[in-house]
């Protein structure tokens, strides 16, 4: 074995055990935040095409999720996401903490959300320009702190307090919305995914002993 693969199984023995049902938790995070950050190409659209759902609330919007990715063509689905959220001027819906709490971008949700960043050591990417309280940008937070993906994993207690301050008073709202958006179609089963599990997250943290 080589210096490399010592010091690749020493990381691997001391990478911190994440239980199977946050690694799921993470992964659904991850999955809205990126569907959700920019058009669907070609192979996220296969991906979502490929998902096979159950009978409960998120298996049911994910299995119509499936159904109507088979259909669905990358410029079709570009076309929708623009004029969802970005539009001439603006899109239909602006899916932004700081829109839905205050009426207005760029408000103190936001200040707010980036004092936290700078305490949990998160930053903006260098190549994104959008303000920090997207949905996307905080799907994609809750998920890279439930696996500890820039650091230690974030304890229930951590998850939950960002979870409570920045997500749970309008991400179900932002959802909601989203399904419900005249111009959804490949989006739409997207909502109905986030404010399924949006529900499920809030009651297990209200739950939770921390």
């Amino acid at each position: 074995m080589t210096d490399e693969s010592n010091m690749t199984a020493a990381a691997q023995a001391t990478a911190p055990k994440i239980a199977e049902e946050d690694r799921l938790r993470a992964d659904l995070y991850n999955f809205l935040g990126l569907i959700l950050a920019r058009p669907a190409d070609q192979g996220l659209i296969d991906q979502c095409a490929g998902l096979t759902g159950d009978a409960t609330p998120i298996g049911e919007a994910v299995t119509t999720l499936s159904k109507v990715a088979k259909i669905s063509k990358p410029k079709a689905v570009e076309s929708e996401y623009n004029r969802l959220f970005i539009g001439l001027g603006r899109g239909e819906l602006l899916p932004y903490a700081s829109y839905y709490l205050t009426g207005f971008l760029n408000e103190k949700p936001l200040a707010l959300l980036r004092q936290d960043m700078t305490a949990r050591g998160l930053a903006r990417a260098e190549n994104v320009f959008e303000p920090e309280d997207n949905i996307a940008s905080l799907m994609e937070m809750m998920g890279a702190m439930i696996v500890g993906r820039f650091g230690t994993p974030a304890t229930v207690g951590q998850q939950k307090s960002f979870f409570n301050k920045h997500i749970a008073p309008w991400a179900s709202h932002f959802y909601s919305d989203l399904e419900g958006a005249k111009n959804s179609v490949f989006y739409a089963p997207v909502g109905r995914l986030g404010r399924a599990f949006m529900e499920i997250e809030t009651e297990a943290f209200r739950m939770s002993a921390e």
